[in-house]
């Protein structure tokens, strides 16, 4: 006796070796975006914990030169990259640097001084030799200069401060002959040395 078989129906537009193929592409493409996505969960997780750490390697004593150069400046801010820069030079120049400027520093934040000169005048009381760190600074941003060396030109605080008057030497910021024309009056300075008198050794421009 034959025993009787089942046999399922089968749809003829889903059997067809394209519709087969379809049908694993399709399979295949929502593994992948599961996948995708997956990772990209993780990816985030990742790139949420790595945002949670704290930024490492900043040095303290950086940050505290960069606090006295605005005070000194009497600016608001200071381009960081320039400050690092400048810091470094210094340091170099002299040994007994490092100890004056943290000396300097910890003068700036043991006291409320309302502007340069007198951050200047009080330093130079508590110890005349902070003068010449003092000098270090003021001639590294305004000039561009620490350590005998060139550590920027155009952007140089001494620049800044005749901006629309005088233009930085190889720098022609103005229209074709604008040297032909009278430049505009620059207001003199009305302040007065914050520091006593000091010998520079002015090098030629």
């Amino acid at each position: 006796m034959t025993k009787d078989r089942h046999c399922p129906l089968v749809a003829l537009h889903t059997s067809s070796p394209n519709a087969m193929r379809l049908n694993r592409l399709t399979r295949m493409s929502r593994r992948d975006t599961l996948m995708t996505g997956m990772a990209g969960v993780g990816v985030l997780a990742v790139g949420n914990v790595v945002a949670a750490e704290p930024a490492t390697g900043a040095d303290p004593e950086l940050e505290r030169f960069m606090k006295v150069s605005t005070r000194l400046t009497d600016r608001a801010s200071l381009d960081p990259r320039i400050g690092k820069a400048l810091y470094e030079r210094i340091l170099q120049s002299a040994p007994e640097r490092k100890a004056q400027l943290s000396k300097l520093a910890t003068l700036l934040e043991s006291g409320n001084y309302e502007n340069a000169s007198a951050f200047a005048k009080a330093a130079e009381q508590a110890d005349p030799a902070l003068k010449d760190v003092i000098h270090d600074i003021m001639t590294g941003w305004y000039r561009g200069i620490a350590d005998g060396k060139i550590v920027v030109y155009r952007s140089a605080l001494m620049f800044d401060v005749t901006k629309g008057a005088i233009y930085p030497k190889t720098y022609a910021a103005g229209g074709p002959f604008y040297w032909t024309t009278q430049p505009p009056e620059v207001d003199k300075p009305t302040g007065a040395p914050a520091l006593s008198p000091s010998k520079f050794d002015v090098e030629p421009t």
